[in-house]
C-alpha cells in the first residue's frame, strides 16, 4: 500500500447532520506542539511545519479537522494554526471544535465550564477560527452527572445560529439519552480502540443504530497508553497484521477502528507529514476476517 496516492476518500463518507464528510479525519490536538503528551509543559512545535501539514491533509482528501481553543502550547494555538493555514476555508471543510474544560493563559486547567461559561468559549473558538459560526461543537463531559444545562446552554447557541450541529464528548450512553431529548447529536466523542474499553462496543454499535457518528479519540494507542503508541510495547497480534499487509501497526489500529461500523470516524492527529500519509492511507486498509478475528479477541482482552 502506498501512502503518497491513498486520498482520505478511501475510507468512505458519513454525514454529521448535514455536512458529509470522509471518515479519516485531523486530530489538531498534537499540532501546536512538539512530542506526543499533551499538557502545560510541552514544547511548542515548528509553526511553518504545523501549516505545512495543515494543508496537506486538505490536498490528501482530509475535509473535518477536530480541534478545541483549549489546544495550546506556550506559542502555539491549534486554532490558529488552522486559520492561519487554511482560511478562507473550503467549503466543503467541518472544522469541529469542544467546550467544557477550560485552561488559563498560562496552561494551567480550570474548572469545567458553568452553562454561562459556554457561550464565551463558543465566541473564542468563533474568533480564534475567523468563523461565524462553528460547524459542530462538541460538549466535553467531566463525570457523570447530569448535562442537561449544560447542553441546553449550547443547544440555546445552535437556535442562534453560532452552532450548526452539536456532539458531546466522554461520556456514556445516559448522557447520549438525555442530550438527544434536548437537541439532535450528530456525533459521540470518545476514548476507544483496540484494547480500550472493549466494554463500549454496545455503545459503539448503539450509537450507529441512532445514526450518530461515533468518534473514537487515543485508538493508535494501546490501552494504557494515551500518549500515543510506542512500537517496542505493541501488541503481537497487532504486529501479526501489520506484517501480513505491509504496514505500520499504528494503521492497523484505526483501520480496526473503521470496520466497527460506516458510522465510525477516525481523528488521527500529527506534526509529522510522513505520520499524516500514513494515517490517511489506513483508510484504504481492508481487513480480513481472520484478521478481524484476531484483533477482536486481543480487543475483547483488553490488550
Amino acid at each position: 500500500m502506498t501512502s503518497e496516492t491513498i486520498t482520505a476518500a478511501a475510507s468512505g463518507t458519513w454525514t454529521l447532520g448535514d455536512l458529509e464528510i470522509n471518515r479519516i479525519g485531523f486530530g489538531a490536538m498534537r499540532l501546536a506542539q512538539d512530542g506526543e503528551a499533551f499538557d502545560v509543559d510541552a514544547v511548542p512545535g515548528d509553526r511553518a511545519r504545523a501549516v505545512g501539514v495543515l494543508r496537506r491533509a486538505l490536498e490528501l482528501g482530509v475535509n473535518h479537522i477536530d480541534t478545541a481553543a483549549f489546544y495550546f502550547s506556550r506559542l502555539r494555538s491549534a486554532n490558529e494554526l488552522i486559520n492561519r493555514a487554511l482560511a478562507p476555508y473550503p467549503d466543503d471543510l467541518v472544522i469541529v471544535t469542544k467546550v467544557g474544560p477550560g485552561r488559563d493563559p498560562s496552561g494551567e486547567w480550570l474548572p469545567h465550564a458553568t452553562p454561562e461559561q459556554l457561550r464565551g468559549q463558543v465566541e473564542e473558538n468563533l474568533r480564534q477560527l475567523g468563523r461565524d459560526h462553528l460547524d459542530v461543537v462538541n460538549l466535553r463531559v467531566v463525570g457523570t452527572s447530569s448535562i442537561a444545562e449544560r447542553f441546553g446552554a449550547l443547544a440555546e447557541l445552535r437556535q442562534a445560529g453560532l452552532i450548526r450541529h452539536l456532539g458531546i464528548s466522554n461520556v456514556t450512553p445516559e448522557h447520549l439519552a438525555e442530550a438527544r431529548a434536548i437537541a439532535p447529536v450528530v456525533c459521540v466523542q470518545n476514548q476507544y480502540g483496540i484494547g480500550i474499553r472493549p466494554e463500549h462496543d454496545e455503545f459503539v454499535r448503539a450509537c450507529g443504530e441512532q445514526g450518530v457518528a461515533f468518534v473514537p479519540f487515543y485508538s493508535i494507542a494501546a490501552a494504557g497508553r494515551e500518549a500515543g503508541a510506542r512500537a517496542d510495547a505493541e501488541a503481537p497480534e497487532v504486529l501479526a497484521v501489520a506484517r501480513a499487509h505491509g504496514v505500520s501497526a499504528a494503521q492497523v489500529r484505526l483501520a480496526w477502528t473503521l470496520h466497527r461500523g460506516p458510522h465510525v470516524l477516525a481523528i488521527p492527529g500529527t506534526g509529522n507529514p510522513g505520520h499524516l500519509a500514513a494515517n490517511v492511507a489506513a483508510g484504504a486498509l481492508r481487513l480480513s476476517p481472520e484478521d478481524l478475528a484476531l484483533l477482536d479477541a486481543l480487543h475483547r482482552r483488553g490488550a
